[in-house]
């Protein structure tokens, strides 16, 4: 599969390569890695990103904006996004060829070509991991940029290989990609520095968060608390991971509102939690998913559901 993918990147001049919305570090990580190798490795070639920009993940990179004529005859490959709907720029379709490389289940099996891989942490891990290949078949080189960008897109998928997602096979993979010239505490900064607004906001989740007898705990972020605290839907993305630190918690939700939607994310430290998140319009991995629901009352259900999941894994 890897030399399949290797050889169809051979054979088009011009790339395209997209993500999923609402992108977080792997998501750029694995979408600006990719890039970045197919150009330090092939110079002639056209290659685009696409996508609406995270200003959070500015310090990774910025993606372009290109006209509908960039994907005639081109090949798209679309990283880490597990479902057509969350693809970032529905003009996927427009190209020659498709290539879908992701690490969720295979819910959506689109594209052309397919290379999904549950068991790796991220798919930037799997980026390196076509890297490695391209290496033996193909003398690939990795540039200092690119494992900056693989680099991050792991750390963030792991939670700084804490989760237990992170593998053997992962921690080879970022030993590898610290050997490369590039700033880790830079990178470190870029992802887990926050503003005193967010700390502030940090507070007040720990303040104010309901936790049942069974360890199924949520915290309800209305348009009104984000203003209090100046913070955007979007930023609150940094603090979803803060209530693992609570001792006998089992798996806990945040609801952050936005203008149209509740947006829902779904977090677990045992208990499966991506199929309750496909009943709610959305998906992502066993511990780690998201989802959104139209109003405070769907929430209302989410929470009694995931206090269900919680009781039956006791």
């Amino acid at each position: 599969m890897k030399r399949q993918i290797i050889d169809t990147i051979e054979k088009y001049d011009h790339i395209i390569i997209h993500r999923h919305v609402r992108p977080d570090p792997d998501a750029y990580g694995s979408q600006f890695g990719l890039a970045e190798m197919i150009k330090h490795n092939y110079p002639e070639k056209i290659v685009h990103t696409v996508g609406e920009h995270d200003e959070s993940l500015t310090f990774l990179r910025t993606p372009e904006c290109i006209e509908d004529e960039a994907f005639h005859q081109a090949l798209v490959i679309v990283t880490d996004t597990a479902n057509t709907e969350r693809i970032d720029d529905q003009r996927y379709t427009k190209g020659d060829f498709l290539i879908k490389i992701d690490h969720h289940p295979n819910d959506d099996q689109y594209g052309d070509l397919l290379w999904v891989d549950t068991t790796a942490s991220s798919c930037s891990e799997m980026i390196y991991d076509l890297f490695e290949e391209g290496k033996v078949y193909k003398g690939w080189t990795l540039s200092d940029e690119a494992a900056r960008l693989l680099f991050a897109g792991i750390v963030g998928d792991t939670g700084r290989f804490l989760f237990p997602s992170a593998t053997l096979k992962t921690f080879e993979t970022a030993g590898h990609l610290i050997q490369y010239n590039f700033d880790r505490n830079a990178v470190y900064d870029g992802m887990y520095e926050m503003d005193r607004k967010l700390l502030n906001l940090q507070g007040y989740i720990y303040q104010h968060f309901i936790m049942d007898e069974y360890g199924a705990a949520y915290i309800k972020i209305t348009k009104d608390v984000l203003k209090e605290f100046d913070v955007t839907p979007s930023e609150t993305s940094l603090l979803v991971g803060s209530l693992g630190n609570v001792k006998g918690i089992c798996a806990w939700v945040f609801f952050i509102e936005e203008e149209t939607s509740i947006r829902v994310r779904l977090r677990s430290k045992g208990p499966i939690i991506n199929q309750l998140a496909k009943k709610y319009n959305g998906g992502g991995h066993p511990l780690a998913s998201g989802a959104s629901v139209a109003t405070w009352q769907q929430a209302e259900q989410v929470i009694a559901d995931l206090t269900e999941i919680c009781r039956t894994h006791q």
